[in-house]
């Protein structure tokens, strides 16, 4: 297979030209429901598409010196902020400790990989097994009193108001997210800054549903194909590295596809190593 077609086929989906960019909150929506997940600033180098560079309209565009007066980086910072709180996508550090952005359809597939059949009252469980720090725990005991709430209610109910606690509870909340017990709902700038959170739970309560009902195969499947489907190319290495899963059972969800004629395994690319895997 020639490499110039599968890059073309990717730039194309992660808007890489001027003519395709995203322009508006409309033109987001069908970028981040085109390729199931993008980042909004950071580059991925395994290949995730990201929605600073589909505002600007080409790859790897150059950081601004007056950031702030950036059209394009204004625009990037409006959407990553207002898609969520409008529930047209998940906003959160779901990949590799980076904030992205889901497609709502895809997300029921990340919660079952994530926390599988559990719900918003098992933390008490995950605690007591060890895999929930006590901090975090004392967060959840505050959201299951009162919710939403924003940072410094959040912090006061937790009795962690002081500067010196502030690193603690940063470090809960960052593993609450990342567990999918929580998400951010609004960026507050008025009368000051500030997040307001809820249990994810009950935020997204039909996609946490449906995620519960999903076994782990089949949610495998869904994010390795629909990732493809806008990548167009990878290595069952490469998404096992990026999304934090297992490559023996990355590589069964390719074999899976593959069968299917959903995706081509083993694709041999000229001037490139190895062998692939290519989205129908």
């Amino acid at each position: 297979m020639d490499a110039r077609i599968l890059e073309a086929g990717r730039a194309r989906a992660f808007r890489h030209a001027r003519g395709l960019r995203v322009r508006s909150a409309r033109t987001a929506t069908a970028f981040v429901n085109q390729v199931g997940v993008c980042s909004t600033f950071y580059r991925f180098p395994d290949g995730l598409a990201c929605l600073w560079e589909a505002v600007a309209g080409r790859e790897r565009p150059r950081w601004p010196r007056h950031s702030h007066h950036d059209a394009g980086i204004g625009l990037t910072w409006e959407l990553k902020d207002t898609l969520p709180a409008k529930r047209r996508c998940y906003y959160g550090k779901l990949v590799k400790q980076r904030p992205v952005l889901v497609a709502l359809d895809l997300f029921p597939a990340f919660y079952a990989l994530v926390r599988g059949r559990q719900r918003a009252r098992d933390f008490g469980a995950e605690y007591r097994a060890g895999r929930m720090s006590a901090t975090a725990k004392r967060l959840m005991d505050s959201f299951f009193r009162e919710s939403p709430q924003y940072t410094r209610g959040l912090r006061a109910d937790a009795f962690m108001l002081e500067p010196g606690k502030t690193r603690e509870f940063e470090r809960a909340m960052a593993e609450l997210q990342q567990g999918l017990w929580i998400v951010k709902t609004e960026e507050r700038y008025e009368p000051s800054f500030s997040y307001r959170w809820d249990l994810l739970e009950r935020w997204l309560p039909e996609q946490v549903a449906e995620g519960r009902g999903l076994r782990r195969a089949a949610a495998l499947d869904r994010v390795v194909a629909r990732y493809l489907g806008g990548a167009v190319y990878s290595t069952p290495k490469r998404m096992a590295r990026l999304f934090g899963l297992g490559p023996a059972e990355t590589a069964l969800a390719v074999a899976r596809l593959a069968r299917a004629g959903r995706v081509s395994k083993d694709v041999e690319v000229d001037g490139w190593p190895g062998t692939w895997v290519v989205s129908a």
